[in-house]
């Protein structure tokens, strides 16, 4: 088995003009980017293309799962928006109970009642 040496890290043009943060973030990239090789070369080749293929059936099922959640919410929501015609029938004859209410209140203060509130509960 012949080991093959890397070449020496690419010192940064202008070194020199860099700051030490600068010069220290490329050391731990260069760094980083050996020891990912290094860890590379020693698992086998299936293991790389079963890892992209496990890491594909994962998204997948994500997909479906994210994919059915949108179907309901939809489905949701067109029940929502067929009920929705009572929903504002009822909103405007509250709007006009509002409204009346709003005029017997200003018609004057001698046939305000103490000021009764009137409520409508739904059957």
């Amino acid at each position: 088995m012949s080991e093959e040496m890397n070449p020496a890290p690419e010192e940064p043009i202008g070194e020199e003009e860099q700051t030490p943060l600068e010069q220290f973030i490329f050391h731990q990239r260069r760094g980083l980017e050996e020891f990912g090789k290094a860890m590379e070369s020693l698992l086998p080749p299936q293991f790389k293309e079963h890892t992209q293929a496990a890491g594909n059936e994962f998204a997948t099922g994500f997909r479906v799962l994210i994919d059915a959640a949108i179907d309901e919410i939809k489905k949701a929501s067109e029940m929502e928006d067929h009920d929705g015609s009572g929903e504002a029938e009822h909103e405007a004859q509250a709007r006009a109970n509002l409204s009346a209410d709003e005029e017997d209140d200003e018609g004057g203060g001698a046939g305000n009642k103490g000021g009764k509130i009137r409520v409508e509960l739904d059957d």
